[in-house]
């Protein structure tokens, strides 16, 4: 099958990539004080320089307290908007495309023992897992500001240049925490017993977004089913659930789905082959994107937790699912990770010279 319809043109708003590649958001935690540094710059430029249509960044936080877990993960205000403008300015510089992931960690766990938070922690119900409190549920003072917050940063962006824009809403962080009925027990109106009714505090953000970025930048969703608390979770179990979960998102001002699987050829409902990006296209009628193990033969969360390479595999059926028009884009993670040249060496045909995943990859800015 021809690698030329991942090299396709793609429009949305004002936005035109010149192909269908996706940089996918990974945390790099290689911004000192939240601060992204020139290295941080030139590793963004190197991918934008070798074929990526769009890269979105690692995940950044908005103006939260405790919205990071992490003190080397990049915030998206204050002192951090000059290095910002740094990155989009080289980014744009080599030809290339950007949107910053703004994010919010919420109740997530730390990444080490050590771990203190930065703030008082928010999230819904005050909990870190199903059934496990250790904290105070937000008030709604909380929750305006926090939306408040997400608004701000998507005014950032587009003040900027950039050229889209990314609400992290998936893997068990703050937005998914209150879509989900395993972290959102609240009995108030930003709390229901059905998941379009706990994705209020949701589509609240996304209006946010959308007023900070106007009507003109793309706006894109990150969602999942699967939480880093618990991976089995399904959240939407049938079509007509997750209709009812992503009309309203669209609705709301969402350009684009982003829909994070940790393989992307799993079928997300019995009786059909669609995945994830495939179903939310069909429901919603809005473009998307797939990510999962592209051009890989290990899941990321074998990397993460195990410490687990990935050799290359073939590209096939991601072609089969985009000829048929399943999904419009294809985000690359840990192939993009290994190879900064990954894309420019699948244009070329040269596939069999792309490198294969190592979990030293993630310890240093290739």
């Amino acid at each position: 099958m021809s690698l030329d319809l991942l090299f396709q043109p793609f429009t949305i708003k004002n936005l035109t990539l010149p192909n269908r590649l996706v940089m996918a958001p990974m945390t790099r935690s290689f911004s000192p004080g939240g601060i992204p540094t020139d290295e941080v710059a030139a590793y963004y430029r190197r991918r934008a320089e070798a074929d990526v249509g769009l890269i979105v960044t690692e995940g950044t936080v908005v103006d939260r307290p405790a919205a990071r877990n992490d003190e080397n993960v990049p915030i998206f205000y204050g002192d951090a908007l000059p290095a910002w403008k740094k990155v989009v300015d080289e980014v744009h510089a080599a030809g290339g495309h950007i949107a910053p992931q703004i994010w919010h960690v919420g109740s997530a766990r730390g990444q080490g023992a050590d771990w203190k938070p930065f703030g008082k922690v928010d999230s819904p119900s005050g909990m870190t897992a199903p059934d496990k409190v250790k904290f105070e549920p937000m008030t709604e003072e909380d929750i305006a500001d926090t939306i408040s917050a997400f608004e701000k940063s998507a005014g950032h962006a587009r003040e900027l240049g950039f050229d889209a824009v990314e609400i992290h809403g998936a893997h068990g962080y703050l937005i998914d925490q209150f879509m989900w009925d395993g972290l959102n027990r609240r009995d108030d109106r930003w709390g229901g017993k059905t998941l379009s009714e706990r994705s209020r505090f949701a589509i609240e953000v996304i209006k946010a977004v959308r007023r900070g970025i106007g009507e003109d930048i793309p706006l894109i969703m990150r969602l999942s089913q699967w939480k880093q608390q618990d991976y089995t979770v399904q959240m939407a179990k049938t079509p007509d659930e997750m209709a009812a979960w992503l009309q309203p998102m669209a609705e709301a001002g969402v350009d684009v789905f982003h829909c994070s699987q940790r393989r992307f050829w799993e079928p997300e409902f019995e009786g059909s082959d669609l995945n994830f990006a495939g179903w939310a296209k069909k429901l919603t009628a809005k473009p998307t994107i797939t990510v999962g193990s592209v051009g890989l033969d290990g899941e990321f969360l074998a990397s993460l937790t195990k410490g687990e390479g990935a050799h290359k595999s073939d590209l096939n059926e991601l072609l089969r699912r985009l000829e048929r028009e399943e999904f419009d884009l294809v985000a690359v993670g840990r192939a993009l990770l290994a190879d900064p040249q990954w894309a420019s060496k699948v244009k070329a045909g040269k596939f069999d010279e792309t490198v294969d995943f190592d979990r030293k990859h993630m310890m240093n800015l290739y």
